[in-house]
């Protein structure tokens, strides 16, 4: 079987893989895209509960982890968010702004998929599923892959093959050995925007509060904070707030909620025993939250069978403190089978912020999750794929 040559090969056909594709496609390279998935996207495909949160309106350096906080400034700044909204409208895609700048297609997460593959095929792009990468090697002047379907030369190779998280979906640890291969240093992993689970004993003190749902600011120990929803659940805790927060959490730390934010709880207290004197206290909070998990905190002994004029000022101090600094110390996450990216990954120290080339190998790049650069919740990791991947895209 003869060898196939092409000037760009790129593993793997998610956001940043094909981003990448048309970018060099359009600027006239001989691009071969390939994948061993059956289908394009499929990550894309079932974002935002299949409406695909493609981008946020206010994407900021500050909103990725990476271990070099300047990383991601070059590549944001040159394709930004606006850039992918411009994409979006001249495909005709109608899109709404959820929450916090979200925004998602009205339709179906397949009109992005469908809007890069057309741009892939307006930009001469050969797109490969089903193939298999047996392995890589360097070689005079670039690359050689052995695969399923034969051998491939390339003078520049991309890595966009993804991290860990959601392994239902094909993620394997690929782009992570390729990188070790060359002796690119890859930072630990762990998974990132997913779930808590609970320690036994608060697991079972809160398990019956499944589907419960309340706006919460939570907030780890090393200070940062987010202001979203909480969700109880049969394991532990999820939703936006803790998704958030699970990225900044380290195993044995506590995260602190605040139950009642904005409002100021000593003095409803003195304004409802003023009006009301007589209210049970558990029935006062549940204006204030849902009452299921009001009783529940009351058969646990955390709250005072009381009327709100039979409490005392240590009484109202303590409940203060109590709901607007609810501790919890998780016992750990769900993992990357829930996870929504991975944290860690490829040492941007190994790379050129400008071009995602790799200093020490010419030609070898690695774009999107497979890099140490994580997002916000809420389009902010499809963000970097579609930046780090035209950044790439410009100069293969």
């Amino acid at each position: 079987m003869s060898v196939k040559q092409h000037q760009v090969i790129i593993i793997g056909a998610g956001a940043a893989g094909l981003m990448c594709a048309l970018t060099a496609g359009y600027r006239g390279r001989d691009v071969l895209l390939l994948d061993n998935a059956k289908q394009l996207g499929r990550k894309i495909l079932i974002s935002g509960g299949g409406r695909c949160n493609f981008t946020n309106q206010n994407i900021e350096p500050g909103a990725y982890l990476c271990s070099n906080p300047h990383f991601v400034k070059s590549a944001l700044a040159r394709f930004s968010q606006w850039d992918f909204i411009a994409m979006v409208e001249r495909h005709g895609i109608d899109y709404h702004e959820k929450t916090l700048g979200q925004l998602f297609c009205d339709d179906s997460a397949k009109d992005i998929v469908d809007m890069l593959t057309t741009e892939c095929d307006w930009a001469g792009v050969k797109i490969q599923l089903r193939t298999e990468i047996l392995s890589v090697a360097a070689t005079d002047g670039g690359y050689s892959l052995q695969t399923s379907e034969g051998e491939y030369r390339c003078k520049s190779l991309v890595i966009a093959t993804g991290g860990l998280s959601m392994p239902k979906l094909g993620a394997t640890p690929f782009g992570f050995r390729i990188a070790e291969q060359f002796a690119i240093k890859v930072l630990p992993t762990t998974a990132g925007l997913v779930p808590f689970t609970l320690q036994p004993e608060d697991k079972a003190r809160f398990e019956g509060l499944s589907g419960i749902s309340l706006p919460v600011i939570a907030k780890a120990e090393c200070g940062r904070q987010f202001r979203e929803a909480m969700l109880f659940t049969h394991r532990g805790l999820s939703g936006p707030a803790v998704l958030q927060i699970s990225s900044y959490w380290q195993p044995g730390q506590s995260v602190l909620f605040d139950l009642l934010p904005d409002l100021d709880f000593v003095d409803w207290c003195k304004t409802i025993t003023a009006e009301s004197p007589k209210l049970s206290l558990k029935n006062g909070l549940s204006r204030l939250l849902p009452k299921r998990l009001v009783e529940r905190l009351q058969e646990l002994g955390e709250l005072p069978n009381k009327n709100f004029n039979q409490l005392s000022k240590a009484d109202v101090a303590a409940l203060d403190s109590y709901f607007h600094c609810w501790q919890i110390q998780p016992g750990g996450t769900e993992g990357y089978r829930t996870a929504e990216v991975t944290l860690g990954g490829v040492d941007t120290d190994e790379l050129s912020s400008k071009t995602m080339e790799a200093k020490r190998h010419p030609g070898l790049y690695f774009i999107g999750e497979v890099v140490d650069v994580s997002g916000w919740l809420g389009g902010y990791n499809f963000q970097w794929a579609w930046s780090s991947g035209y950044a790439a895209g410009e100069v293969v």
